[in-house]
């Protein structure tokens, strides 16, 4: 009589797998005999003729149409990565809930480099061979200047040197280059806890202290509200050194890839070494072994943008958003997921403590102080002593600017005597290029972008009329295209170039830089940007919020806003909020060193409650008042929004879909619905959009309800309808 055979070989293995196909959902598949896989497990699974990446899921948590045995196809492999962690894929499944996304979606930004998952790998970079050309051009000159004692590729070595690719390839062919084979795993820096501790002030220690404690002993939300220039980064530091001792990784995140490049010079003065960047501007080389690093546990520290949130730490022991009041942290496409509120939901997954830093904290995390959900830091005074600066409004209609021109006579004043003492100014606006519209002095035409409901704006420095919500550009007509008369074009309003335009023609000897997202599209940029005003070789930026948060220049002590009530228009519940703390934030570039600072505040009606309380100094009874109104209106955080845009190339099929939406509109207690009506931005990117808005009471599941609703309506292949959880955005 044979013995029975275990049980393990009696029935055959199954598992659930969610691919990176957001229009799949959770599919079951055989596991091959010999192949071993666990929950997390990153697997190459057939479809059709395709294979697909995939994760390998517990089956009680993603719920899928069950198939028989008999018809579940073999996984093809696991690939050679460690597995996705725990905490990474509940935090998978909390913002695919909670944001209402596919969980594939969610589930692309941890794999986001199909290069990453592939095994080892040899990479072909270059050195400087010691060997002069023939043919010594000044470019060629200047880039062997530039990469003495460095190797990288060819185009790592061009963007170290300033030249271009050709100019390195050229060098390469006449042998002042030779080709080194590396592995494109190469060990990365370990950042030094003790290379160089700062000197921190007595409330600095304090607060310090209490973060590094924090370290190791479970989920502890931090908001570290500090003034402008408080060092709430070298406190925060100290949290990351104490991480840094227990063997553990740290995250720091950032609203803005401009900020990597300064952000990484600090970093490297305090630990000794670079952390590991992670951001869209990465080469595909450079994303492969940043996310092998994170996910092996090597990158002991990560800074990065929105996305480095859901990479797979697995060995994670704090995280820091820096920044947090910062609405970038919102994704607007895709996913639309707020970094910060999922960063914390991450923490909780990891059981570890997370710090909100900022300068100007939303009224959202102050009101989780207020319930207990969030302890507080308070950082209440400049680091080495210096002082806040001076604020003061300047009435415009009291004191214009001159016909044609923008900025009041005082603050030219202003300017003249910086510029006399040596000392640079800043003139905010946060208005990119020269003008916000153009039109026609003849017939009225006004230049519309043809796919979008918005103006084209005028871009002198790049002579093309572009729109900031798609992209698309034109050059800018000899003759209006309505009337045909030729020279009848005319530039409405300021951007920062017109406003550079203005401080050149005021001081022609001024040295000016004009500082958006046009002109600082990199960190390389962000970095030359930051050595000239460090080394003294600008005296006046005009720029836009890019310049609000992050940099630190000592010899800055005049700041202009040309435009306060700019941020107040339009419908947005957030706008005094979001005004008060871009001012406040660049207001916080003026006097960071031993000189003092000054900041001048152009506006047409400083009585207005925001300008007030920031020329007063009284930043609490602002955010009291708000919050009142905020409560008093049910708005978030007492009450939740969420917005429903529906879109099509057709107006009237995305009219048609977003009535039958509104029509099946369940009646809910705790919840209203408004609309549909056009979207403020009717057309986007050649879609017209209609949009509802719902509103529902804090403690009402909402997601649930809209899940749903929209299960019982149905639409074409052509319509979208997306769904917005906490709108920042109500366009």
């Amino acid at each position: 009589m044979t013995s029975p055979k275990p049980a393990s070989a009696l029935s055959m293995q199954r598992v659930r797998v969610v691919t990176l196909n957001a229009a799949l959902g959770p599919l079951d598949y055989r596991v091959p005999d010999g192949m071993n896989v666990e929950p997390g497990s990153v697997v190459v699974a057939p479809l059709g003729p395709r294979q697909l990446i995939g994760v390998v899921w517990e089956p009680e948590r993603l719920q899928t149409e069950e198939v028989g045995d008999n018809r579940l196809r073999p996984l093809v492999s696991v690939m050679t990565v460690p597995p996705v962690p725990d905490p990474v894929r509940r935090l998978v499944e909390w913002t695919s809930d909670y944001y209402l996304a596919p969980p594939a979606s969610v589930l692309r930004m941890v794999l986001p480099s199909s290069a990453a998952l592939e095994g080892p790998r040899q990479l072909t970079e270059y050195a400087p061979t010691g060997q002069t050309p023939e043919r010594l051009t000044p470019q060629r000159k200047k880039a062997l200047a530039g990469i003495e004692g460095r190797q990288g590729t060819i185009r790592e070595l061009a963007d170290h040197a300033g030249v271009s690719d050709s100019v390195m390839r050229g060098l390469m062919n006449a042998g002042a280059l030779g080709p080194v084979q590396v592995t494109a795993d190469r060990p990365l820096a370990c950042p030094d806890p003790d290379h160089s501790p700062p000197d921190l002030n007595e409330e600095q220690r304090e607060a310090a202290a209490s973060l590094a404690e924090a370290i190791g002993n479970g989920f502890d939300p931090v908001l570290l509200d500090g003034v402008t220039g408080s060092g709430k980064t070298e406190v925060y530091f100290e949290a990351i050194a104490e991480c840094l001792r227990q063997g553990k990784q740290a995250l720091v995140l950032l609203p803005e890839i401009a900020l990597t490049e300064p952000f990484l010079k600090r970093f490297e003065a305090r630990f000794g070494c670079e952390p590991v960047a992670w951001h869209s501007d990465l080469r595909s080389s450079q994303r492969r072994r940043a996310w092998r690093g994170i996910a092996s546990g090597e990158a002991k520290v990560t800074v990065g943008a929105r996305s480095a949130l859901f990479l797979p730490y697995p060995n994670l022991g704090l995280i820091v958003v820096d920044e947090a009041h910062e609405p970038s942290f919102k994704q607007e496409d895709g996913v639309q997921y707020h970094a910060r509120d999922t960063a914390v939901m991450r923490a909780k997954f990891e059981d570890i403590p997370i710090v909100l830093s900022t300068a100007t904290p939303p009224i959202e995390s102050r009101h989780m102080v207020e319930i207990g959900r969030y302890r507080e830091l308070t950082l209440a005074s400049r680091f080495a002593g210096a002082s806040l600066p001076e604020m003061r409004a300047i009435d415009l209609t009291q004191d214009p600017p001159p016909r044609g021109r923008w900025l009041a006579p005082t603050l030219v004043n202003e300017l003249q005597a910086n510029l006399e003492r040596g000392e640079q100014s800043l003139l905010f606006l946060n208005r990119r290029g020269f003008a916000p519209l153009t039109l026609c002095r003849n017939c009225g035409h006004r230049f519309q972008c043809p796919n979008c409901t918005a103006w084209m704006v005028e871009h002198r420095l790049m002579h093309r009329l572009a729109c900031h919500h798609c992209g698309h550009v034109m050059p800018p007509p000899k003759a209006c295209p309505e009337c045909g008369e030729e020279d009848s074009l005319v530039a409405c309003g300021p951007g920062v170039e017109r406003i550079a335009d203005e401080v050149a023609e005021l001081f022609p000897d001024a040295r000016t830089a004009v500082v958006t997202s046009d002109t600082i599209w990199s960190p390389l940029r962000a970095a030359e940007f930051v050595g000239a005003m460090e080394a003294g070789a600008i005296d006046v930026v005009i720029g836009t919020q890019l310049v609000t948060k992050g940099y630190h220049f000592p010899n800055l002590t005049l700041v202009g806003v040309v435009d306060a009530d700019l941020g107040l228009q339009g419908g947005d519940l957030r706008a005094a909020e979001r005004s008060f703390q871009q001012i406040q934030q660049v207001a916080g570039r003026a006097g960071r060193g031993d000189k003092p600072g000054r900041v001048l505040v152009q506006t047409h009606d400083p009585d207005a409650p925001v300008i007030a309380a920031l020329v007063s100094g009284d930043g609490p009874g602002f955010y009291e008042a708000e919050t009142d109104a905020r409560r008093e209106a049910a708005m978030p955080p007492f009450g939740r929004l969420a917005a429903i845009v529906v879109s099509a190339e057709d107006p009237s099929e995305a009219e048609g879909v977003a009535r039958r939406i509104g029509i099946a509109a369940p009646q809910v207690e705790g919840m209203a619905v408004f609309g549909p009506a056009p979207a403020p931005l009717a057309m986007l990117r050649g879609r017209h959009r209609q949009r509802l808005l719902v509103h529902a009471a804090r403690m009402l599941d909402v997601q649930d309800v809209i899940r749903d609703w929209l299960a019982g309506v149905e639409w074409g292949p052509k319509v979208r309808v997306s769904v917005d959880v906490d709108p920042y955005s109500f366009l």
